[in-house]
């Protein structure tokens, strides 16, 4: 009888141990669907370590600064965003786009998480000429995706002292295991709309003509090509950036070759967003692919839409106003220990 109730209470723990694991970390693992891949992109709210670096200007975020940046926040914020990478979806994202990340540093540190160490990430960063110190970066399952190669592009701007240096573009070339498939990844963070969104616009749709003419070369090769372009655009899909320059559109009728299709587009003309201003919102965040990604052949979009991982969690909710908008971490110097000013979206990958 002893021996019994011995093997009872052990089953009970090991069950009860099971049952009680964070939500979103072997569950994820598997990849239970071997023909889906989930790929997102996340703007991670200033990602910075606690140490000062010379060359850049992120004196702010060191303990002594202005933000009082500690290892006990930077390893918070840290775990927060492997929370919400590894909760995106049943499966471990395949291709993670980060903006706002520091270094290289900051993204060995996120991929070491308890939460996303198994999915065996890989990273693609460059240093981009952001004088604040801001990257843009790549992280992809080694077990999923085949990296071939990568690019920073510039982004010169005109202007009327010469050309203004913007934040490079991210382009990764790869295909996923198996297959010979050649993806053509764009990681984006276009120029802001501090001073005015009506500014500051030229700057973005000059970024956009790079983008497309850069694009417009693999079209010239192949019209099929699979091309996935992700980022903060800091331009929602109705702008002139990426509507008209970009070419990227919510057209599903007789599209032309090199017309892109923007997977947020109509959520964006239905009042839905990824960030937040004055109790709106505003969809920065795009997710676009090539007519190649859209068609239901071989690789293609499931659903053709694109998601917003707008979980509870992750959201603050202003009682006054009746509203909720994405938990940040910092409010100007103001401490406020959430996870980003920024949603995460995301889309499922089909084969």
């Amino acid at each position: 009888m002893k021996k019994y109730i011995f093997i009872t209470i052990s089953t009970f723990l090991i069950l009860f141990s099971c049952n009680t694991q964070e939500k979103g970390n072997v569950k994820n693992q598997k990849n239970k669907n071997k023909n889906e891949y989930v790929i997102a992109f996340y703007n991670v709210e200033n990602l910075f370590d606690i140490y000062d670096d010379p060359k850049k200007k992120d004196d702010e975020f060191t303990p002594s600064g202005l933000k009082m940046w500690t290892k006990k926040r930077y390893k918070k914020k840290l775990k927060d965003i492997s929370w919400v990478l590894s909760n995106l979806s049943d499966e471990l994202p395949a291709i993670i786009g980060l903006a706002e990340v520091e270094n290289i540093k900051v993204l060995e540190d996120l991929v070491a998480e308890k939460l996303l160490k198994k999915g065996k990430y890989k990273i693609i960063h460059e240093e981009c000429s952001d004088i604040r110190g801001i990257d843009i970066a790549l992280m992809y399952r080694s077990n999923l995706f085949e990296y071939i190669s990568h690019e920073k592009i510039p982004i010169l701007v005109p202007t009327k002292d010469g050309k203004s240096r913007q934040r490079e573009i991210l382009y990764v070339k790869g295909k996923f295991i198996g297959s010979d498939e050649i993806f053509n990844i764009y990681v984006n963070h276009w120029k802001s709309r501090r001073g005015g969104k009506d500014e500051t616009e030229i700057k973005r749709i000059e970024t956009a003509k790079i983008l497309k003419k850069h694009t417009d070369k693999i079209f010239a090769k192949n019209k099929d090509a699979k091309i996935i372009i992700m980022g903060d655009l800091n331009d929602e899909p109705e702008d002139r950036s990426v509507n008209k320059e970009l070419f990227a559109t919510n057209n599903t009728k007789n599209p032309e070759y090199n017309e892109f299709y923007n997977l947020l587009y109509n959520k964006s003309i239905k009042g839905k967003g990824t960030n937040s201003r004055n109790y709106k919102w505003f969809m920065l965040d795009n997710l676009i692919v090539s007519q190649a990604l859209v068609d239901e052949d071989d690789f293609y979009v499931k659903n053709i839409e694109g998601k917003i991982f707008k979980n509870n969690k992750i959201l603050y909710y202003n009682a006054k106003a009746n509203f909720k908008v994405p938990n940040k971490t910092y409010g100007g110097k103001n401490y406020y220990g959430g996870y980003s000013d920024h949603l995460p979206v995301y889309f499922i990958l089909k084969k």
